[in-house]
């Protein structure tokens, strides 16, 4: 180790040995001996006493001198009794007692405690409690322990609550033993130097340990200085104990920040501190509050040479952390390990130098506060007679949390005004009012409720008045107005005067309540407090909540895509409310997964040149996501890969099957694991994904690469055993030779499903239950689940302690309730919804309690919340077992459903637990029901084990949730013809039937929609032929007008339906919808007004043979018009066409196995998409036509294409679909119409907004045919 890192290392340890200190308490004695049996007279006062014989004197426990205990003289909460212990003494217990034979005794009262007997502190029990239990008769004891011992001479019991019938009576005892100590005051400018002449030998653990108390909120403790270079510093700063580190001899910073705890510390009360070192890190602790620190290698051991008390002294040129802020106050019981610094200080140690005033007592500035409890308390104090003449000053401090509250309040009789001083916006304003309006205003200083003592001083002469703030002259007003007091003037701090009802509560003492030490706001939330409450500012945190406990974000694209959410960037927050960071991924959505990918710093395939001097090529990964993320991630996802790849030409991979691996990768949790198999193998095999496969170049090895031929080769695959992932990084051996060259790619980690979020348990029974060890959410517990039920009441939850208890409920069909107890009484919260939640759908739940408040959400309803008593029981205790879906008396089961169960971000496997769980069974079909209307634009909700997804083959859309329209650009010479059926040749040798028969799709009605968008004028949309030549087509006339023509009948006129909608040629896109049912025909254009028309001719279409949009390459059968229209093409864009349930322009873009032709330039477009585009952007579009120029066939390539898979698919695709339609021709005898027409009515119509129109098809033909079918033989 260096010598630099040894001595910096010295001085944290050092320090940190320094730091925390034990009381001075000798041996391991017994501390309970009663206190007051023995004290004389004089160590008993009271507020009041009723009469001689009702005295403090006679308040010992088990006596009967006197009345047998005190009473005062009235019966309030403003009395009290206090005991001098005559020196400072370890208290560890108080007990109680009525006065004897009498109805008077105490059931609840407040300690306080002091070393002068005017500064009190008041005694708070855990969870920020103060008061204490007391009687319930006057002749039983009753005792309180401490948790804590106290030290302290005096003691003050505050009566709050006694018996109803009597009055306040009390006998007292106080238990505890002697206590000695060694304590060195310091004046603000002397300080203590302790140097080390021998360096004692390194112990695993060293301790500091002190105590302080001061009035100054700002100076130096405590300084260790190493041998040149390192430095720690710990200092009190604004109230706050703060430990710095310093390196360099000449270093001008303010070095190091390591930790900052405590807060308010300057209130003239001891304070404890104590520094533990270990190995890896410090621990800092401030009176009951501690702070893990941790710290490089190099500062795990301690090595110092001088240690300053109450100031830097120091040889070096550091920069002092408090530049002249030396402590002023006391310090106790200094101890560095076992070795006591005052002490050695007080018997003149050589290794110990006093610098300055330093005395071995703690002498303290007798000062007395007053603490304003509320807005109605305020003292009153009158005017002194000097003020006659003019001249006025008063001098006060305060310390607040509140931005606004009155100081100081007086009458100014001889002008009729009076005088406020007061804070605004936490500055300071004086203002005087006469007659109701304000005649003076002035203000001084900003920022005074920060919690600090400010001075605020207010003078008054004949001809000038002014006010000060901490004695800043930038903080000063002045005005020319004098005050003219009189001597009967009255002085009203903290109220109005006048108010009914004001009192004070604690005097003398200040009892500032700390809010936000320790803070209780989580995940980097900023806490802020007022006198009464805290508040914690959770922006930028990504959480939320009184305390910024809860996640914002949602814990897996899962999780986004069952909300609705599309491909896109998403925070992902994997443990919820647990330590873990939000991360930022994107959520690629497909129709039947949710995948999250994380890239890293190097996903392209990237060229290995070959070099000579390198014999190996190492890449290093590093992802967007942290460690513990990815852990988190690959944990919880149900599948995990990433693509390996390797290009090769003559240079050898894993060198099987015998050599030693040339390459290999490293992946997996933490610093990862060697690898030797790579993309699409197993585990352990030394193999790549062809060796797996039998199907590598060379048979003698296991990967393509090995074979080592002089031309292209690769070995890709995916890599998706969760054990292994992610690569972290990849070493390539076979590289130097002449010749070689190489390509990687390592992909970015892609996984999908979330065990979490499906993770269920169906409960069938009501006296059935799942149970859990114990939750343990003492300050912070949050609950989150989802349910289905039919019945109408239920428990989903119960957690049962000694009193404490929490509990969630369904309490009627339209009512949630979260009830819990803390120790403060039940509590409930109820959120009331105005839909029934036993409908069986999916319906959320989320619970949370915190120290401020508790919260109940269902679903999407306005949440509910029950505020925390400011102080009470905060810690929720409990230690039965979890029940879920039930009760320990197995009474109020649910019956249901319960899914994705968390407690604080943890997820209980209930599937697991189900499985042996009688009355449970693992799992919950039927997420349609919820989910199904995710599914748009006629997309089908397919059930799945775990969720659902979206079938998307009868929509015209794609996605997702079929939500992502399909278009194209066309051209004028663009044609796609979609074939709906086709003339079938019989064998020869049945006679019996004519030569070739056409199909019989007939068609009663139609339903087509699609949008577009041109400028061309007149235009074909769509064209839909019939081997009878009948026609449909639907095209924009001259006018920029709709036209529908109609020729259902080869022998009789074409039918025009033209729409009053005009100028459709105008570049925007328009959707037009078209249904048809038998003669009714309904069009409807973009939002505009339906339009319904009646054909006069035949009202069934039939053979229809093909669907084509854009040009027309055949049209013999069209009448001249129309023939040049179809000519002429479209030039434009086309979205979302659908015919019935065909969708020829997605079949053509996306599914080339389809019977569909495809002529001319097409390229996919978002040109069909509703939403604004953006002007200044250029479309971006990926035409089918594009080929790849030519190149070595097994040269890499990024975003290169082989089509030779494509182009084998397409081949078989056409055998299959001539084979099963020839099959079925032969399975049925004879399809066919006559060719007779019958004008009737049409019955039972389907309603004209249904979404699909039914046509025949070749297996209708196997029923006989009915009256309103006919048949035609050719």
């Amino acid at each position: 180790m260096p010598l630099g890192s040894k001595r910096l290392a010295g001085i944290t340890a050092l320090v940190a040995s320094l730091l925390l200190g034990s009381c001075g308490t000798g041996g391991e004695e017994v501390c309970d001996s009663p206190l007051v049996t023995n004290l004389p007279p004089s160590s008993f006062r009271s507020s009041s006493q009723l009469t001689s014989s009702h005295g403090p004197v006679f308040a010992k426990v088990n006596r009967r001198e006197g009345a047998g205990g005190w009473s005062p003289l009235v019966s309030d909460r403003y009395q009290w009794l206090e005991v001098d212990l005559g020196k400072r003494t370890q208290i560890t217990a108080v007990a109680t007692q009525g006065r004897y034979g009498s109805s008077d005794w105490l059931t609840g009262y407040l300690l306080m405690f002091s070393d002068t007997g005017h500064n009190w502190r008041q005694h708070r029990q855990e969870d920020s409690l103060g008061a204490f239990p007391g009687n319930s008769n006057a002749d039983t004891v009753v005792q309180y322990k401490l948790k804590q011992p106290v030290i302290a001479r005096y003691l003050r019991l505050i009566p709050l609550d006694w018996n109803p019938t009597g009055r306040i009576g009390l006998r007292l005892e106080i238990y505890g033993c002697r206590y000695t100590s060694d304590v060195a005051h310091f004046d603000g400018s002397s300080s203590v130097i302790y140097r080390l002449s021998v360096r004692p030998s390194w112990m695993a653990m060293e301790v500091i340990s002190l105590k302080f108390k001061t009035l100054k909120n700002s100076g130096t403790l405590l300084h260790a200085e190493g041998q040149r270079d390192h430095s720690l510093t710990l200092v009190l700063e604004k109230g706050r104990l703060l430990l710095y580190h310093q390196q360099g001899v000449s270093s001008s910073s303010s070095g190091q920040l390591l930790v900052s705890l405590g807060s308010l510390l300057d209130d003239q009360h001891w304070h404890h501190v104590k520094l533990e070192r270990l190995s890896t890190h410090l621990n800092l602790t401030v009176d009951k509050n501690t702070h893990q620190v941790h710290v490089p290698a190099e500062l795990s051991h301690w090595d110092i040479h001088q240690l300053s008390l109450g100031a830097v002294q120091s040889h070096g040129l550091q920069k002092p952390i408090l530049s002249n802020r030396n402590f002023h106050g006391c310090l106790e019981n200094l101890l560095y390990n076992d070795l006591n610094l005052i002490d050695l200080a007080k018997r003149n140690n050589h290794q110990v130098f006093v610098v300055g005033n330093v005395t071995f007592s703690c002498a303290e500035p007798v000062s007395v506060a007053v603490t304003f409890t509320d807005s109605q308390s305020f003292l009153q104090l009158p005017a002194l007679r000097s003020w006659w003449s003019g001249v006025v000053s008063v001098a006060l401090q305060f310390r607040t949390w509140n931005k606004a509250g009155l100081l100081l309040t007086f009458d100014l009789p001889q002008q009729e005004g009076t005088v406020w001083l007061y804070l605004s916006e936490a500055r300071l304003r004086l203002q005087i009012n006469k007659a109701g309006r304000a005649q003076l205003e002035l203000s001084a200083g900003s920022g005074l409720n920060d919690g600090q003592w400010h001075s605020v001083e207010l003078n008054s002469r004949q001809d000038h008045l002014s006010i000060a703030v901490d004695k800043d002259e930038g903080a000063t007003a002045h005005t020319s107005i004098p005050l003219p007091l009189t001597a009967d003037s009255q002085l009203f701090f903290g109220v109005q005067r006048g108010s009914v009802g004001a009192r004070v509560l604690q005097l003398p003492s200040c009892g500032l309540s700390l809010r936000c030490s320790p803070s209780h706001c989580e995940h980097g939330g900023r806490c802020t407090q007022s006198w009464s409450t805290f508040h914690c500012n959770c922006s930028n945190s990504g959480y939320r909540g009184a305390t910024c406990h809860s996640s914002t974000y949602e814990q897996s694209c899962e999780a986004y895509k069952h909300k609705g959410n599309r491909s896109g960037h998403y925070y992902i927050d994997v443990d919820g409310s647990g330590p873990i960071r939000p991360q930022l991924i994107y959520c690629n959505m497909t129709e039947d997964r949710a995948w999250m990918v994380i890239q890293h710093n190097n996903t392209e395939l990237t060229t290995v040149h070959q070099s000579a001097e390198i014999n190996q090529h190492l890449s290093h990964f590093d992802y967007a996501s942290e460690e513990e993320q990815l852990a988190a991630v690959i944990s919880q996802s149900e599948h995990c890969e990433q693509e390996l790849s390797y290009h090769c030409r003559k240079s050898r991979l894993l060198n099987t099957p015998e050599g030693a691996p040339f390459s290999w990768w490293v992946g997996g949790p933490g610093p990862g694991q060697i690898q030797t198999y790579w993309g699409g193998a197993l585990p352990g095999s030394r193999q790549c994904a062809c060796g797996l496969q039998d199907s590598c170049l060379d048979s003698n090895h296991y990967c393509n690469c090995d074979a080592d031929y002089d031309q292209w080769a690769n070995d890709s695959g995916l890599l998706t055993h969760k054990e292994t992932l992610p690569v972290r990084s990849l070493v390539l051996g076979d590289i130097q030779r002449p010749g070689s060259e190489a390509a990687y790619r390592v992909g970015p980690l892609r996984c999908h499903g979330d065990k979490n979020f499906w993770n269920a348990a169906f409960f069938d029974k009501e006296t059935s239950y799942l149970h859990f060890p114990t939750f343990h959410g003492e300050l912070n517990a949050d609950i989150s689940f989802l349910f289905k039920t039919p019945s109408s009441s239920g428990v989903f939850l119960e957690n049962l302690g000694i009193k404490d208890f929490i509990r969630i409920e369904l309490r009627s069909s339209s009512e949630v309730v979260f009830s819990f107890d803390v120790g403060n009484g039940p509590l409930e919260v109820r959120v009331e919804t105005s839909v029934p939640l036993n409908d069986n759908r999916w319906h959320s739940v989320r619970a949370e309690r915190n120290v401020k408040e508790a919260l109940l959400r269902v679903d999407e309803f306005p949440a509910a919340t029950q505020e925390a008593p400011a102080d009470g029981h905060i810690h929720l205790q409990l230690n039965s077992q979890l029940f879920i879906g039930g009760t320990a008396s197995r009474q109020k089961g649910f019956l249901g459903c319960i899914r994705s169960l968390q407690l604080n971000g943890v997820t209980l496997d209930l599937e697991e637990r189900a499985k042996i769980t009688p009355g449970v069974r693992p799992g919950c079909p039927g997420h349609c029901s919820s989910y199904g209307s995710l599914c748009q634009n006629q997309g089908r909700c397919v059930e799945r084990a775990s969720g659902f997804s979206c079938d998307c083959g009868q929509s015209a859309y794609t996605g997702s949730f079929c939500h992502k329209e399909v278009s194209a650009s066309f051209k004028s010479t663009t044609s796609i013809i979609y074939i709906l059926k086709e003339p079938y040749e019989l064998s020869r040798n049945s006679s019996a039937m004519p030569s070739s028969i056409y199909s019989d799709m007939t068609l009663r009605g139609e339903n087509i929609s699609l949008s577009f968008r041109t400028s061309q004028s007149p235009a074909l949309l769509l064209y839909i032929n019939s081997f009878y030549r009948e026609y449909l087509a639907l095209l924009i006339n001259e006018h920029d007008e709709l036209e529908l023509r109609y020729k259902l009948h080869s022998s009789r006129d074409v039918e025009v339906l033209w729409s009053r909608v005009t100028n459709l040629a105008d570049g925007r896109l328009h959707t037009v919808t078209v249904r048809r049912l038998a003669d009714s025909v309904s069009v409807q254009i973009d939002q505009d007004a339906r339009e319904d028309f009646n054909l006069t001719s035949d009202v069934e279409f039939n053979s229809i043979k093909s669907l084509i949009l854009g040009r027309v390459q055949e049209s013999n059968e069209l009448d001249a018009e129309l023939a040049g229209l179809a000519s002429l093409g479209f030039t434009g864009c086309l979205s979302g066409v659908r015919f019935n349930s065909i969708s020829p322009l997605k079949a053509a873009l996306l599914h080339p196995d389809s019977p569909v032709i495809v002529t001319g330039p097409l390229a996919q477009s978002s040109c069909g998409s509703s939403s604004p585009a953006n002007p200044y952007a250029a479309e971006t579009t990926h035409s089918l036509s594009d080929q790849p120029g030519s190149v070595d066939p097994g040269q890499p390539l990024v975003n290169a294409m082989r089509s030779d898979s494509a182009l084998i698919g397409g081949v078989i695709a056409v055998v299959i679909f001539v084979t099963v339609s020839a099959l079925a021709i032969m399975a049925r005898v004879i399809c066919s119409r006559k060719e007779t027409y019958r004008n009737q009515e049409v019955k039972a119509a389907q309603p004209e907004d249904s979404h699909e129109f039914p046509f025949s098809s070749p297996a209708d033909c196997q029923s006989a045919p009915g009256e309103n079918q006919k048949e035609y033989f050719i």
